[in-house]
């Protein structure tokens, strides 16, 4: 009867042993986790749904345009970290839909155009009536190829490179006017190769406020009959992530 009793004992002991170490396992997680969110999070390849909002400028001859857009963005962090040194980080492939998407350019205006001979030379310039205000439309970059760096305890940095289209209710960027069903003008899709970097700042785990800084370029590719684009703009992006 007392080995019976001895040999409960000892299962009780042990029982209770191995819940307290789960329970201390578990606590140290979670304590890793408060403490280093952003280490914590993306050692787990984990999925970001990241609501943001969009505003910037054009810039050189297009420095007259304001933009603004807001939309979502869905990521996957595909690998573990490679690499070495400052380089080394983790793949994260994702896409954007931005339903709201505007440009703002100066009102409609008369202005100069280039009269050219069969020979490209200049004969002189003749006036014209130019497009121009609020353009409206949504856009979508279906390719996001982002490199995320090493995270520190609650920030986590990276680079981008993408690609995505715009399309707008009216041809885009404004031009000299063309008669409604006429040919010529601009285009009322365009793309908009990209290049950005930025960063989650880890507020708890699994919620990160982002920023962003993007030079996105808007051109037809020759879709329009004119194609005279946006060369460069720079965009600035906020954002709030939810991680799985």
């Amino acid at each position: 009867m007392r080995m019976r009793k001895c040999w409960l004992g000892g299962l009780l002991v042990a029982a209770a042993a191995m819940w307290g170490m789960g329970a201390g396992a578990q606590t140290t997680k979670a304590a890793v986790a408060n403490d280093a969110p952003a280490k914590a999070m993306l050692a787990t390849d984990p999925w970001e749904i990241t609501a943001f909002f969009q505003g910037g400028v054009g810039t050189g001859d297009r420095d007259d345009f304001e933009f603004t857009a807001a939309g979502v963005r869905l990521g996957k962090v595909i690998t573990d970290q490679h690499l070495k040194g400052f380089l080394r980080g983790q793949f994260e492939y994702a896409g954007e839909l931005m339903p709201y998407w505007q440009a703002f350019t100066p009102p409609p205006h008369i202005g100069n155009v280039r009269v050219v001979n069969s020979s490209g030379q200049t004969v002189g310039y003749t006036q014209e009536p130019f497009g121009g205000g609020t353009y409206t439309g949504f856009s979508i970059t279906p390719i996001i190829l982002r490199w995320n760096f090493v995270p520190g305890k609650r920030f986590a940095p990276w680079i981008q490179g993408a690609g995505g289209l715009v399309y707008t209710t009216h041809k885009f960027p404004p031009d000299v006017l063309v008669v409604h069903g006429q040919p010529g003008g601009t285009s009322v899709f365009n793309f908009t190769p990209q290049f950005g970097v930025g960063v989650h700042y880890f507020l708890k785990p699994r919620r990160s406020l982002d920023f962003e800084a993007n030079a996105v370029h808007i051109s037809s590719s020759s879709l329009g009959d004119k194609n005279p684009g946006v060369n460069a703009s720079v965009q600035f992006q906020i954002g709030y992530t939810w991680w799985h």
